[in-house]
This record gives C-alpha cells, sequence and structure tokens, in this order.
C-alpha cells in the first residue's frame, strides 16, 4: 500500500481540529442565541429555524468527527486504509478525498 501514514495522520488532526471548533461554534449558537429578543413572530420563526439548522450541522460535524477519530485509530492500530469488506487496500485517492474512508470504491457503491 502506497499511503504515507504520517501524512494521512497530518490531514485527520486538521479535520478533527475543524470539525471540534465547528462543534464549539454551533454550540455557542445554540446556548448564546443572540436573536431571542426579537418582538415580531416572523423573526423568531426564522431564529427557530435557523437553530434547527444549526442542531443538523452540529450532528453532522459530530459524526464526522466520529470517523476522523476511528481512522486516527485505524492509524494506530495498522489498518488504516484497509477496506473493512474486503481487507484489500483503499484506492489512495479515495483516502486523499476522503481520508477516514473504510471501505475501498467496489464496497463503497
Amino acid at each position: 500500500m502506497n499511503i504515507d501514514l504520517k501524512t494521512a495522520e497530518q490531514e485527520l488532526l486538521k479535520l478533527k481540529e475543524e470539525y471540534e471548533t465547528r462543534i464549539a461554534k454551533i454550540e455557542d449558537h445554540i446556548k448564546n442565541p443572540q436573536d431571542d429578543l426579537n418582538e415580531h413572530w416572523d423573526d423568531q420563526a426564522i431564529a427557530y429555524s435557523q437553530n434547527d439548522m444549526r442542531k443538523n450541522l452540529m450532528v453532522e460535524a459530530q459524526q464526522s468527527l466520529i470517523h476522523v477519530h476511528n481512522a486516527l485509530s485505524r492509524i494506530e492500530n495498522g489498518t488504516y486504509g484497509e477496506c473493512e469488506v474486503c481487507n484489500e487496500p483503499i484506492e489512495p485517492q479515495r483516502l486523499r478525498a476522503l481520508p477516514y474512508a473504510t471501505l475501498c470504491m467496489e464496497h463503497a457503491e
């Protein structure tokens, strides 16, 4: 397998930091809403809608963070870059595009 594990680990650590920052910002927006004092119902409805969107984005970021943690664990235990289904190497271009991929192209479809 021609995967540079050091580069993959650095990329995953960057993603980890990005997702952690994103989650923290979204949590702050949810806990400290800046537009709760709006007097108009329309404005409040928009604020609640935005809050729902933020919660969805937070769940997505949390799930992605779990994938990143799992990929870092696979680097540590020597299974990074192996397809979970066939145990064959995951294509390097797939790992560059999705560093926490667990399936080769054939099994991802």
